[in-house]
């Protein structure tokens, strides 16, 4: 579920950025996620993180919401939502790696045929000669569309990172506190940035519709997401949740199609074909099931 909303967000920004500068509509989300999470800046609370968590917790916000709200948004403007959401199928590879280099979480063989699925779909878009990177047109146009495929490639890995840190996170503090003061964080880092692109909007443009999607892009991207995230986190392997980042893409091409009129080629079709495949797979029960209790926190 919170990479669906993930996924969704990603076609909704589309959608954003072309009526107000990125860095507004990116401090709209964080404004929007504060005030839903007031209640949870208790300066009792706060006083017992410690450093070392607040360090984690400043890396994860950096990363996860602060510097990937910027490349998503800045990617989808220059591509279309379809092929972004394609290529954010390479999340659980990439998450993958980085939970065996840091946690050592070595790979099952299971969860390393979903990767290679999910690898492959991007790999049938590659290849294919359709319109599926937005590259269609002239020469400046197909330039645009591949600088903002790769900045949707950077969002990625920052999202990898988030998926890393956010595992040790959720065994020490409660998920919507840690959802409350990485907003925190992502605020501060926004406001300068943010400021000076809210001038530049022309709130005249903005309907009633435009409205709802900032709302609806705060508390879903800040909110539900990150909650459910957190709180799944912290039951299965950060190499299995990886995997399901795959629903990413998923959710991405189907608001393209539906709400953008974005046209799903063959390859694009084939290649969420076996993203699900992935997902499908890595969801089957298995041996390790009964093995659940030893990814809970030793502290909650």
């Amino acid at each position: 579920m919170a990479m669906t909303f993930v996924g969704t967000n990603v076609g909704i920004g589309k959608t954003m950025v072309a009526v107000m500068p990125v860095a507004a509509f990116a401090l709209w989300r964080f404004v929007i996620a504060i005030v839903a999470l007031a209640p949870r800046y208790r300066p009792s609370a706060m006083r017992r993180v410690t450093r070392r968590q607040w360090g984690h917790l400043f890396v994860q916000t950096f990363f996860g919401t602060f510097l990937f709200t910027l490349l998503i948004l800045s990617g989808v403007r220059m591509t279309t939502a379809t092929a972004a959401g394609v290529i954010t199928a390479t999340l659980p590879a990439c998450v993958a790696l980085l939970s065996w280099a840091v946690l050592r979480e070595h790979p099952s063989r299971r969860t390393l045929l979903s990767i290679a699925l999910a690898i492959a779909g991007v790999a049938l878009l590659n290849v294919s000669r359709g319109d599926g990177h937005g590259a269609a047109g002239a020469t400046d146009a197909a330039a645009s569309a591949w600088l903002g495929n790769a900045l949707v490639l950077g969002a990625v890995v920052c999202e990898a990172i988030y998926v890393i840190v956010s595992k040790r996170l959720a065994a020490e503090l409660p998920a919507i506190d840690i959802c409350a003061y990485t907003h925190l964080i992502g605020g501060a880092l926004m406001l300068p940035f943010g400021v000076v692109g809210l001038m530049a909007v022309d709130y005249s443009a903005l309907s009633v519709g435009h409205w709802a999607l900032i709302v609806w892009y705060g508390l879903a991207a800040s909110v539900f997401s990150f909650f459910l995230w957190m709180r799944g986190i912290r039951h299965v392997s950060a190499q299995l949740a990886g995997v399901f980042t795959a629903m990413v893409p998923v959710a991405a091409t189907a608001y393209g199609v539906i709400f953008l009129g974005e046209r799903l080629s063959v390859a694009q079709g084939g290649a969420l074909a076996l993203t699900v495949a992935g997902i499908v797979l890595a969801a089957l029960p298995g041996r390790s099931a009964g093995s659940r209790k030893t990814l809970l926190p030793v502290r909650d």
